[in-house]
């Protein structure tokens, strides 16, 4: 053979091998990571090419799915009172990708979750009947906090204190993700993702906030179980006004005339007096109130009910001046709505706080359970007679102090408000807080609540938690014990 032709053929022959290796490498193993990629058309044409399953709240859906007119996605998501529950189902989109349940249970609506399967779909090449997410969500607890809320900017959260079923999580102002559910939304989601005010942000799980007074729970907590003091009715040692330690900056109280001066835990509570609980947050020592604050769930980046929330803040490395400043929940204090929620859920059971679920179960086209979700593991975060005596001062604080429009007819209600230093050098309308627990002794229900209103176009002197906050808390009270 030619030389010439001997060396053409070899070289051919390698080419040939290197294109088989090739080709049986991307069969092998790149088959996978390239079907799964979110560039693949074909599996968005595949999720889209049916109706998903549902996300449920007591029974109804509050999810569906519509034919298209054009192109080749099949149906696109439409949503029930979309902007009622956007801050529970998020966002399913053609265009951009799915969010909080809708993403997180994504395989199980779409019908492609493992658990789905079964051998005769695969022999009759069948398409598997995608399933349901059942939330723990309670609509008439949803409604009246978001009604509540109205134009105002901010959030709240409900919370089962026994069994840390999450009841409503409100956040507004909001959206309705059937806006952006296709591939020509494209106005809308610029609308939306460029409006100043947020409407596509969860501010009850993602919005960490200063939470101002309703601290004060917190680092009342670490003093009683720290022995600093034996109850909420033994005298502090507190003057009134205090001058920060280490500095020459003067704090007051925002009333006056209140009795602050070495006043109890409980009229602390009930006149929200900053002096006292900044100098107790100095006396106990950043360690003491940071380790209380985490024992609550301050500090946890991996808050999961299932939708991740944004962690919740008592900072570290502070001097004295700064660490009494996070005894009134400023400085660098930050929480979310559910944080503040869980403080008051702990205090209502007994100490002892329930991990918050969003998600019951998820089903089968048969309704049948393929995961459970039990009511959250609890854990100790402070004693029976602790959590006794500040449930005790928080009634006090609804019945006769600052949060009396939280007050629920034939209920035990107990509460505390905050207001939260917003801007530099407090420029800006401060945020109002309340966080609350209600028990009704005839049917035994309770449930847990914490609200934050950011702005409510009110003017700065009218702005208070028991005057913003406090109100919503109560319409969702009511609702819970209904």
């Amino acid at each position: 053979m030619n030389k010439t032709i001997r060396h053409a053929a070899v070289v051919c022959l390698l080419m040939v091998l290197a294109l088989l290796v090739r080709a049986t490498w991307v069969q092998a193993y790149e088959a996978r990571a390239l079907a799964d990629d979110q560039h693949n058309r074909r599996n968005i044409i595949a999720q889209y090419a049916r109706p998903l399953g549902d996300i449920v709240v007591a029974g109804s859906p509050v999810t569906g799915s519509r034919r298209t007119q054009s192109g080749d996605l099949a149906y696109e998501r439409t949503y029930t009172d979309g902007a009622l529950y956007a801050p529970v189902t998020g966002y399913s989109s053609q265009a951009y990708g799915s969010t909080q349940l809708e993403g997180i249970y994504s395989d199980v609506l779409d019908g492609t979750d493992s658990l789905l399967r079964n051998p005769l779909d695969a022999v009759l090449g069948r398409q598997t009947e995608p399933g349901d997410v059942l939330t723990t969500i309670d609509p008439s607890v949803q409604e009246a906090g978001y009604r509540a809320l109205g134009g105002k900017k901010g959030a709240a959260v409900a919370l089962d204190p026994v069994t840390g079923r999450v009841l409503a999580v409100v956040s507004t102002p909001s959206y309705d993700p059937t806006r952006i559910s296709g591939t020509t939304d494209g106005a809308a989601w610029t609308s939306l993702t460029e409006d100043p005010d947020r409407p596509m942000v969860n501010r009850a799980l993602r919005q960490p906030l200063p939470p101002g007074s309703t601290f004060k729970l917190v680092v009342a907590a670490a003093a009683l179980e720290d022995g600093l003091y034996g109850s909420v009715d033994e005298r502090t040692d507190s003057p009134d006004p205090y001058t920060l330690p280490t500095t020459a900056t003067v704090l007051r109280n925002e009333n006056s005339s209140a009795p602050c001066a070495d006043a109890t835990i409980r009229t602390a509570l009930q006149y929200s007096c900053n002096t006292v609980f900044a100098k107790m947050a100095d006396d106990l020592g950043q360690e003491k109130v940071r380790a209380m604050a985490e024992r609550f769930g301050f500090g946890d980046a991996t808050q999961d009910v299932p939708v991740r929330a944004s962690e919740s803040v008592y900072p570290s490395g502070m001097d004295r001046a700064q660490t009494a400043l996070t005894g009134i929940g400023q400085f660098d204090v930050t929480a979310t709505p559910l944080q503040m929620a869980m403080v008051s859920a702990a205090l209502a059971n007994d100490g002892t706080l329930a991990a918050p679920h969003m998600v019951s179960k998820v089903v089968d086209a048969n309704g049948d359970a393929l995961r459970s979700y039990p009511d959250g593991d609890t854990i100790r975060v402070v004693s029976s007679a602790t959590a006794a005596q500040l449930r005790s001062a928080m009634v006090t604080v609804v019945e006769d102090g600052t949060g009396t429009n939280a007050a629920v007819a034939g209920a035990e209600v107990g509460g505390k408000t905050g207001t939260a230093q917003h801007g530099v050098d407090n420029s800006r309308t401060p945020y109002a807080w309340f966080t609350s627990y209600a028990k009704d002794p005839a049917t035994g229900k309770e449930v847990a609540v914490a609200v934050v209103v950011e702005d409510s176009g009110a003017a700065r002197s009218e702005v208070s938690g028991n005057g913003l906050a406090a109100p919503v808390a109560q319409k969702m009270m009511a609702a819970a014990l209904r």
